[in-house]
Parts: C-alpha cells; structure tokens; sequence
C-alpha cells in the first residue's frame, strides 16, 4: 500500500469547493427514478443519461469524483469513449460501488447487513485497471422500535473495515458510508445517539482492521430528525449536531467528511453544508457526496428527450456550483432565487 498515493487521491476528493456526484443508482433504483420522470431505463437511456451529466462541462467544475454503477464503469460514450475517459478529462476521478447490496441480518427483525466482501479482493484490481481510484461501500443502520441492536451496528461496521482494508490493499481509497436512516419516526436527540453510536463503533473496526485513517473519506448522514416525527430543525441546529458529533467521533487524520443527502430536500442538503462549513475551524475538509439531490432537477428538465439536454445540464451545472460554494461556507439563499 502507498499511503502517499491513497492520501493525494483522498485529498481531491475533498479539495475546496468540490464534492463528489453519486451516480451510482442500481439498476432498480433507476428504474423507479426513470419511471417517475415516463422514461424506459434501458441500458443505452441510462449510458445517454449519465454521459449527459459528465459532458457538463461547467457542473463538472464543482464536482471531485463520480461514484460508478458496476454497469456505468465499463460503458463507452455514444461516440466510443469510454465514460471514465470523460470523467478524468472532465477533471474528476472515477470511482466504484462495490457492496452489493444488504440482506436481513439473522436474527435482528427488521435489520440488514451489507453484503459483497467474498469476492472483493479479485474485483478491486479489475476496477483499478479500469480507472477507478476510490470505492463506496454503504452500511444501512435504521432506527426504530428497540432497533438499531449492537449485532446490526457491529456487523455492519466490522464489514465497512473488512472492505475498507482490502481497498487500500489494492491501491483505491474507501469511501466509508455508515447511514443512520432518517425514515423514521425518531426526534433529531434520537438520531444522535444513534449516529455516534455508529460511528465509534466503525472507527474502532476500522482500528482493529489497520485501516489507514489518512487513506479514506467518511460518508455519514446529517443528524436531522426522522420523516416521520412530524418534527422540523432549524439549518443552525442540524449543523451543529451535526459537527459536534463529528469532532466527538471522527479523528482529525481523516482527510475529509462527504455527505450524504439521504432524502433531504436539493436545498437543504446544501443549505445544512453550508451552515456546517461556517461554523469554521474543523480538522477535515467536509463536503457532499450526493446523489438525488444533485440529479433530481436535471431528472426532471431532461425527461429523457434530446431537445432538454442543454437545459438538463444546466440544472445540473446550477444544483453542483450551489453544493461547491456551500462547501466553502459561501452559499446563499437569494443564489437559488436568482437562479429560478
């Protein structure tokens, strides 16, 4: 392992006023978002689609590095290159989601663990070899009645390290991705406890497995309070909450925190980053790490018709330079007013 390396590739994954774009929906959950917006998800539509998001030359400014669908990552672009070409030519590095997916965990009702390590080792040289240099692996922690248990926390941060460690055997630097859920009924005090519970349990494996804390980029959620309470925080709260937590769980060696946006509106996500990276003086760098709240309005302007790809990518361009400033903690309201 060249730790130098992993460290270089880290960085830039969190280098100022950039993030990374999660384009790695499976198939199926594609498929619901092409089916919302009367688009067939064929294997062609779904190539035209995500070409059309790394040909946007000026949202590709604001954006690190892609995370890649297996399907994606081996694609070429309708006129012959490949999708990792116009991601590297676009500034960005490519990158691959290798869990496949969860399972439900014996005996937890109501629990799953991720799934993927058995193979992993002879995949990763593969996907290097194609031009990946990062990986993501999400563990699923949800909250509810007498849930999450220490048997689902456990397993799922012991198998975030597993995967953690055998990428940076293999050269790729890990994208560690515990999300606490925000599904439920839970208040934000709750979802706190739970996510700090969470993340010392995945440091501590990633300890005991000798994961390289220089060499990796955390991917937690935000601390808000779950869809179903009926209860709303305030920007400043869930930025405080949520750095707190950080500075309590996640040692300063680490690189940099990319959120997730985990069903948050295309605005608040932004506007919780913003709020955080103003509270100023954190050890990391932290940015987003989205997927729908970056792809959600290109979505619905593209519509999978030729005619509205400009107008995608501008949707696009606007959704990534909002994130990108946010970043930075220079993100302002009236710039979506503007915008609209």
């Amino acid at each position: 392992m060249n730790l130098d390396e992993l460290n270089k590739v880290a960085l830039a994954m969190v280098a100022p006023g950039r993030g990374i774009l999660a384009a790695d929906e499976s198939s199926g959950t594609i498929k619901k978002r092409f089916d919302a917006i009367g688009v067939e998800s064929t294997e062609d539509v779904r190539r035209d689609y995500r070409e059309m998001l790394f040909r946007s030359g000026d949202g590709m400014k604001h954006i690190s590095g892609v995370i890649l669908y297996d399907e994606t990552i081996w694609q070429k672009g309708k006129d012959g290159t490949p999708l990792v070409d116009i991601i590297k030519k676009a500034g960005a590095i490519p990158g691959i989601k290798v869990d496949e997916g969860s399972k439900p965990l014996p005996n937890c009702p109501g629990e799953v663990v991720t799934i993927g390590l058995d193979k992993l080792a002879d995949r990763l040289p593969k996907y290097y070899a194609q031009g990946a240099r990062f990986a993501k692996w999400r563990a699923v922690i949800d909250i509810g009645a007498g849930i999450p248990t220490h048997t689902c926390i456990y397993a799922n941060a012991h198998a975030l390290a597993r995967y953690a460690a055998l990428c940076q055997a293999a050269q790729i630097v890990p994208i560690v991705e515990p999300e606490v859920l925000m599904d439920g009924g839970h208040d934000i005090e709750r979802c706190f406890k739970v996510t700090e519970w969470v993340l010392k349990e995945t440091f501590q494996q990633l300890y005991h497995n000798r994961v390289a804390l220089e060499g990796m980029v955390l991917k937690p959620n935000m601390i808000v309070p779950g869809k179903k309470s009926g209860s709303k925080a305030s920007v400043e709260e869930v930025a405080a909450r949520s750095v707190k937590i950080l500075k309590a769980c996640v040692p300063a060696a680490v690189p940099g925190i990319a959120f997730l946006s985990g069903g948050q509106s295309d605005e608040e996500a932004t506007a919780h980053l913003d709020a955080m990276n103003r509270i100023g003086n954190l050890p990391w760098a932290l940015t987003f790490s989205y997927g729908r709240a970056l792809q959600h309005a290109p979505q619905t302007t593209w519509r999978g018709k030729s005619e509205n790809v400009a107008a995608a990518q501008r949707a696009f361009s606007h959704r990534a330079k909002m994130n990108g400033l946010a970043a930075m903690g220079q993100w302002k309201a009236d710039l979506e007013k503007k915008a609209a």
